[in-house]
């Protein structure tokens, strides 16, 4: 993707991530169909301040027909979730959603709008009936109805209801729909063209990663290749609205719907949220596993990790009331398309003129998918901490830049076989301070502060080195042999220099007020995009 090469990288440098105690869980998990049961369930969910709000969510009336990926451990679809269960389907299923309101009876009746498709339904096949609505067709109090559409041109895209819309989105009933392209280009299938066609599939084999994207591509796009995936889905939550809900429901009891004085009356203005949310967790809970089981109702996390060189392809949905403008730090996000509309040049109608964006603005209820890329190009010292004086083999690997002046090849042809695998060769063996003392060899763009003075936070390593053993290799010594520098360690707090230690960038809503839970920071729409050098492979399926 060379169309990436821009002068856009954020310098910002975080440096390694002790929120994952565990290897990294993420993806963007769903069920496939294309036949889906969905009920629409009241429960609790879970805010990082202790507090259960009262919700609405979609999940499955019966156990699915598959999850996706399949490689993903423990996946689980409760009879209520926020968000609702992803649907995925691909480009031209004949897709089939049958919803049974399962809301308490004052909730009244309630539905799903699936915009993009179109969809076709009967008010008259459910028992008990269903009715029509201002938007579609509704499922009474226990009552079940059918939406049929065909599955159009492949990219994310969001569904929610589509009954009294400021009450129940606000209550939780919204989801995501992927669908995928039925014809993967084949240089995607082959491995990825950004600068040495299937090196990034042989480095996963190589280091025993498995493949966690439901697809090669995004699209039916030859420039749409990617190697992993995340979808976000923002939303935000005013605790007035919830308690109020609540507290109607209780007092009604189970009085028959429609019935007199059998009605909600909850006012959704002046509205406050308190609680934002990524995938239905505020920071840090979105950090943890996939389908972990502290959160029954909140399955889907927000942690995004990859190696240097890799492809991302995120999904983004704004869910909510707001607009939050979410901020990828590190690099821009390339645009690929809108609701599954695909940005494409008019000249040529193939060639991708989406946008890089600083940050991308989730409207409510509108979709993006675009391409995330991280090399480390232009730090300006070798991240990987190289030093050609060192005894330690990894610390004087070579660096063969490819065509694009990239680590990729290598002379035996196997570099995605090191841990230096995409490293930038114009910054191989740059050390990182201008005055070291025994550090690196001499030069050097900066100069560190005392290692006493450094923050040593959870998310906090102190080294501007890639790497658990980074730090050792450039302080002319090999792990283990004693010798020391004037720069800390890899690793964190959190995490020790053995295990896991890479570059943590922080992912958060530009909104400050929206990077708190119930206006305690940190919080809110916050996560951590994780970038490790090869020696740790990222494993989603625990």
């Amino acid at each position: 993707m060379n169309n990436f090469k821009t002068g856009a990288w954020i310098a910002t440098l975080a440096t390694a991530a002790g929120a994952l105690l565990t290897p990294a869980h993420a993806a963007a998990p769903g069920i496939t169909g294309p036949t889906f049961n969905l009920v629409a369930s009241p429960a609790f969910i879970q805010q990082p301040d202790g507090q259960a709000m009262y919700s609405w969510g979609y999940g499955c009336s019966s156990a699915p027909s598959g999850f996706s990926p399949g490689a993903i451990h423990g996946a689980t679809c409760n009879v209520m979730q926020i968000p609702g269960p992803t649907l995925v389907v691909t480009e031209g299923d004949a897709v089939t959603v049958n919803l049974l309101n399962g809301l308490p009876g004052p909730a009244g009746n309630t539905s799903i709008l699936f915009p993009g498709f179109n969809v076709s339904t009967s008010c008259s096949a459910s028992t008990p009936s269903g009715a029509q609505g201002l938007l579609t067709c509704e499922a009474a109090p226990g009552g079940t109805v059918t939406y049929k559409f065909t599955a159009g041109s492949p990219g994310t895209r969001a569904y929610y209801s589509g009954t009294q819309g400021d009450l129940q989105v606000e209550m939780g009933l919204f989801g995501a729909i992927i669908v995928l392209p039925k014809n993967v280009p084949a240089n995607c299938t082959a491995g990825l063209p950004a600068t040495n066609p299937g090196a990034n599939a042989a480095a996963q084999k190589a280091w025993g990663e498995s493949d966690f994207r439901h697809a090669a591509a995004a699209f039916d796009n030859a420039s749409t290749c990617y190697d992993r995936e995340y979808l976000f889905q923002f939303s935000e939550m005013d605790p007035n609205i919830h308690n109020t809900a609540l507290a109607q429901v209780t007092a009604l009891g189970s009085c028959t719907a429609g019935s007199a004085g059998c009605s909600l009356n909850v006012p959704t203005e002046p509205y406050h949220p308190g609680y934002f949310m990524i995938n239905g967790r505020s920071m840090p809970d979105d950090m943890d596993p996939n389908y972990a089981v502290q959160y029954p109702h909140q399955p889907y996390n927000g942690n995004p990790h990859m190696h240097p060189g890799e492809i991302t392809l995120l999904r983004i949905i704004g869910q909510g009331r707001w607009q939050h403008p979410f901020h990828e730090h590190a690099n821009h996000v390339r645009i690929l398309a809108r609701d599954g509309n695909m940005l494409l040049s008019a000249s040529d109608g193939t060639s991708l003129a989406g946008p890089l964006m600083f940050t991308t603005t989730t409207t409510p209820g509108l979709a993006m998918d675009g391409l995330f890329y991280y090399t480390g190009r232009g730090l300006n010292w070798d991240m990987y901490g190289h030093n050609p004086s060192s005894t330690d083999a990894n610390a004087t690997l070579p660096c063969t830049p490819d065509a694009n002046g990239y680590n990729t090849i290598g002379t035996d042809g196997k570099a995605y076989t090191r841990i230096n695998y995409f490293e930038w060769c114009q910054d191989h063996n740059k050390p990182v301070q201008a005055a070291p003392f025994g550090d690196v060899p001499a030069g050097g763009p900066v100069t560190l502060p005392d290692p006493n003075i450094f923050t040593n936070g959870a998310w906090y390593g102190g080294s501007p080195y890639l790497g658990p053993d980074a730090t050792a290799r450039a302080t002319f010594g090999s792990p283990g042999a004693g010798t020391t520098g004037t720069t800390p360690p890899s690793g964190t707090i959190a995490n020790s220099p053995g295990s896991e230690a890479g570059f943590a960038f922080m992912w958060h809503s530009h909104n400050e007020r929206e990077i708190t839970t119930n206006n305690i920071f940190p919080g809110g729409m916050l996560m951590m995009m994780l970038v490790d050098s090869r020696e740790f492979p990222i494993d989603e399926a625990q």
